[in-house]
């Protein structure tokens, strides 16, 4: 999990990851991302590379989603 986490925040940090983070859903723990990529390609490419996925601990669905709206950090703001 420490390379999944190190992973992500790669992705994070270089701005393909906007958000991220495990879902605490009743059924059962899981966790989301949401990327900003020019294509299918490219998010697959991201996934498939996840650490967790290469070593068969974790699986993904991509789901593309058209933005409605979105807020920022602001001024100052952190990533």
């Amino acid at each position: 999990m420490d390379e999944h986490s190190g992973y992500a925040n790669e992705r994070f940090v270089a701005g393909k990851i906007l958000t991220y983070g495990p879902v605490m859903a009743t059924g059962g723990a899981f966790g989301l991302a949401v990327l900003e990529v020019a294509d299918e390609a490219e998010a697959r490419q991201i996934l498939e590379n996840d650490p967790t996925v290469r070593a068969g601990l974790m699986k993904f669905e991509l789901y593309p989603m058209k933005v409605a709206g979105a807020q920022g950090f602001g001024t100052g703001g952190k990533r």
